[in-house]
């Protein structure tokens, strides 16, 4: 897939599922769900062990909202940032996704919340 050719809607219509679900199963503490769409890259590094670990040390709570900032257009993959918020936290944090195509699947090869 050539990504550089889509829209900003088409992406997003691409990205907002794939979000929504990750962060669904990440707040439902479902490793099998949170990593139903990553690459076996990313999956390699998002053990469930590793999941679950990150768990322990939270404080910020589950996921609450977020609001699209902005596309980073690439011609074989997409990142797509967010400011994102949490229950347990008055803060704000960045999150982003990086989707590329493989094997006949858009899947998200990197997640990043800070």
């Amino acid at each position: 897939m050539n990504f550089d050719r889509l829209t900003d809607e088409e992406i997003l219509n691409i990205a907002n599922p794939l979000m929504d679900n990750l962060m669904d199963g990440s707040s439902e503490r479902n490793h099998q769900k949170h990593t139903r769409d990553f690459t076996e890259r990313l999956k390699a590094i998002v053990t469930e062990d590793n999941f679950l670990e990150q768990w322990k040390g939270n404080k910020i709570g589950e996921f609450s909202k977020r609001e699209f900032l902005s596309i980073i257009h690439k011609s074989d993959s997409i990142f797509v940032l967010w400011k994102q918020w949490f229950t347990n936290s008055h803060e704000e944090f960045l999150a982003e996704i990086c989707i590329i195509e493989q094997g006949g699947k858009l899947l998200v090869d990197h997640v990043w919340i800070r």
